[in-house]
């Protein structure tokens, strides 16, 4: 088991093979500074090596899951010429990180305990799960503050609600329930605010104690068939069950099916 100062902006806890990254600054909404931002790239890339991580959970602590943006740095830095590191943030921090989460070769979760907008909901976004608190909520936000979309919405958005909706709730910002989003597809699943933790602990329990090469194989594959033609995410198939099928838990497996007995999953 590790963990992380609890004083610092991101919390990491790794026990029985589940990650779990907290991001800590509950009285500013857990929004993203750059020293926030800066941790997370280390965390989430340490998590990404980590080949006793099975499974991550991210979440927030207090109220919000995450605002994205700390709007208040973001104005100190445009009225004190700080404009190189407001608009370098996206190359430096935004996509490291988003690209770290939704490519690692293990299963993400979203611990959704409050409001997710901007930044904070385009990580979410990116996450293989999304299970929502009955009184938390999505925002895209960006629009509301005259910029694009950074940090993957313009990729998962789209994937998760279609594009006509994906557009329409960043063209005209605001905060979709979590009913509403289990709807339409933006929650996995929603639960009652007390009951969130136990809920992700089970499922990322599940998920650690899962065949993990396979896990990361299939998430592989299906971000790759996104952006490519038929013929080349068959190729990319091809080359993943040639993969999983050398490892110790496909062979464990089949031979306990043999025996109809449940296999036990060593990740390897």
């Amino acid at each position: 088991m590790s963990e992380s100062p609890a004083t610092a902006p991101v919390l990491l806890d790794v026990t029985d093979g589940v990650a779990t990254i907290t991001l800590n600054r509950p009285e500013a909404m857990n929004s993203l500074n750059i020293a926030t931002k800066e941790l997370l790239v280390e965390i989430t890339a340490q998590v990404a090596k980590d080949e006793t991580v099975r499974s991550v959970v991210l979440t927030g602590s207090g109220r919000a899951f995450c605002t994205g943006q700390d709007l208040k740095e973001h104005i100190d830095l445009l009225h004190n010429g700080g404009s190189d590191a407001l608009f370098t943030t996206v190359d430096k921090h935004y996509n490291p990180i988003v690209t770290t989460i939704a490519t690692m070769e293990k299963p993400v979760i979203a611990a959704v305990n409050g409001v997710a907008a901007g930044a904070g909901a385009s990580l979410a976004f990116a996450c293989d799960f999304r299970v929502v608190a009955d009184t938390a909520g999505f925002n895209t936000s960006f629009a509301g503050v005259a910029l694009s979309c950074d940090t993957g919405a313009s990729y998962h958005l789209p994937m998760l609600v279609g594009r006509a909706k994906a557009l329409e709730l960043m063209y005209f910002p605001r905060t979709v329930k979590a009913t509403e989003a289990l709807e339409i597809g933006l929650a996995t699943s929603v639960v009652p605010a007390d009951g969130l933790t136990a809920e992700v602990s089970a499922l990322a329990t599940r998920l650690a104690t899962g065949p993990t090469v396979s896990f990361g194989s299939i998430r592989r594959s299906v971000v790759y068939a996104a952006g490519h033609t038929l013929e080349e995410a068959l190729e990319l198939e091809s080359a993943m069950m040639t993969k999983t099928g050398a490892t110790h838990d496909h062979t464990a497996a089949v031979a306990s099916f043999v025996a109809k007995e449940q296999p036990v999953f060593e990740g390897r």
